[in-house]
């Protein structure tokens, strides 16, 4: 099912990528990872594959149906079903290591380890590997070896907390920001570590945790806190001290208006056709219109009226690229914008019968290597045999035991 054909080789053709991760954080890294050329192996258990596989929305031609979840966060890698709970398993994956330059794994810590395919063991028989871990607190620290998922980081990590409206309960972030984070810093972090891997021959183990992601996504509010002793706290649609930056209503729903410099502000002066304002002494300076007693008494209300009276459309055509104005849009809107397909950030990948599935692109652009997001995910251990072939060396034989002992399904 899983078309691996390259038009061209891509930025990191050539590097191996063993997946033994589940649902999103992981998986999405070595998404990443094969979108940009590195061939890529989804390890899973066949008697417990990842739970994605089952989570909305799907594919279906009436007797079958796909996860197009998982499909998005597993494009263009290989499949393999291996039990590595069995003694066999783990000298199966300990085979296909020795070949490897990349292991992704988003356990519990300690979980590999139990079963004896830790990183402490598999660099004995690869010291080139990079082992990147994601987990939800880190592997080292007393928090460890709790369990975590997204909200778990969004709640540790002190965004929770700044997001929603004054006065009223926290809201959380609504992706899995926790998840999403942690997937492109262990990417920026397999990319060094690679690097210095293929410079030195030394791998080495690249330890994410999404608290400490969701903890470096918090802006100015660690700095705020240790130098003022200021505590964030939710600021709804504004920013806590950018102004103007939020949303507004406008004649037939809402944008993002954020001319907040001088330069920008003035500009929309004139745009708007209120030169004067620009010379008003109590707001004609950006640290002026900073202050929040002044800019709810007078800035806001200012631009309130200056967008009131027309659509979105109208105000993105007015504001080009002058003012920073961008209507505040549905998903359906963003999938179906002109500019997005001018980003190839749509792309479709043939599932057959299943039908054709849309999904996000890649937002990487390399102008020489460029990325191949629209492939398909990998059916469970769809490519056991061609896997084990070509990167542990086994014959038919070798193969068919494995199968008949139940290591592979």
């Amino acid at each position: 099912m899983t078309d691996m054909s390259l038009p061209a080789p891509g930025a990191l053709d050539g590097v191996t990528v063993l997946d033994l991760s589940r649902v999103l954080a992981g998986p999405y890294a070595a998404q990443m990872l094969a979108d940009l050329g590195a061939m890529v192996i989804k390890i899973e258990n066949p008697r417990d594959p990842d739970v994605s596989r089952g989570f909305p929305p799907y594919l279906t031609d009436g007797d079958e149906e796909f996860s197009a979840y998982y499909a998005q966060y597993n494009r263009g890698k290989l499949g393999v079903g291996l039990d590595l709970a069995s003694d066999e398993g783990k000298e199966v994956l300990k085979d296909l290591v020795r070949n490897a330059d990349v292991l992704v794994e988003n356990f519990r810590p300690g979980t590999m380890a139990k079963l004896g395919v830790g990183y402490d063991v598999l660099r004995e028989i690869n010291p080139k590997l990079v082992y990147t871990a994601i987990s939800g607190y880190g592997q080292t620290g007393s928090r460890s070896r709790r369990p975590a998922f997204d909200n778990t980081a969004q709640a540790a990590g002190g965004l929770w907390s700044m997001s929603g409206y004054p006065g009223q309960p926290p809201v959380r972030v609504g992706v899995t920001i926790g998840d999403l984070s942690a997937t492109l810093f262990a990417v920026v972090g397999t990319l060094a570590a690679l690097r210095h891997a293929e410079a030195t021959g030394v791998g080495q183990l690249v330890d994410v945790a999404q608290v400490d992601s969701i903890m470096a996504l918090t802006e100015t509010a660690v700095v705020d806190y240790t130098v003022g002793g200021k505590v964030a706290e939710p600021a709804g649609n504004q920013h806590s001290w950018v102004k103007p930056y939020e949303l507004f209503d406008c004649a037939d729903g809402q944008v993002f208006f954020g001319a907040y410099t001088d330069k920008l502000w003035n500009a929309a002066c004139d745009l708007f056709g209120t030169p004067e304002v620009k010379a008003d002494p109590e707001i004609d300076t950006m640290r002026k219109r900073l202050d929040p007693e002044v800019y709810e008494r007078k800035v806001k209300p200012i631009v309130v009226d200056w967008l009131a009276g027309y659509t979105k459309a109208e105000l993105e055509q007015m504001a080009g690229d002058v003012v920073p104005l961008t209507a505040i849009k549905t998903i359906g809107e963003v999938v179906d914008d002109p500019g997005t397909a001018e980003r190839d950030m749509i792309v479709e990948a043939d599932y057959g019968d299943l039908g054709m599935l849309r999904m996000f692109g890649q937002p990487i652009k390399l102008s020489a290597t460029p990325a191949t997001p629209a492939r398909t995910a990998n059916r469970l251990a769809e490519h056991a045999d061609q896997v084990l072939a070509d990167l542990a060396g086994y014959d038919a034989a070798r193969i068919a035991e494995l199968r008949a002992a139940g290591v592979l399904p």
